[in-house]
């Protein structure tokens, strides 16, 4: 599973790729909850153990998509 973050004032962003055994709903409830609080830290642990915090009041959003198994690259035709 795939999380991007958007962070505010910044034109970068975060690409935090999850182990393959992460359940999405509580991924997305951890998410939810933590954004609800300006003084929280949204940590997430990547497929290498790498841990990314990001303060949420940092956050401008966040996207959660599983990883697409037929990811194109140059000019695919549908």
């Amino acid at each position: 599973m795939d999380v991007r973050i958007g962070i505010v004032q910044s034109v970068k962003e975060l690409d935090v790729e999850l182990p393959d055994g992460a359940d999405r709903d509580k991924v997305l409830a951890d998410i939810e909850a933590v954004l609800s609080d300006a003084s929280g830290v949204l940590w997430l642990t990547d497929r290498k153990g790498r841990r990314v915090g990001v303060p949420s009041e940092k956050v401008a959003y966040v996207e959660v998509d599983a990883p697409s198994t037929d990811r194109r690259v140059g000019f695919g035709i549908s």
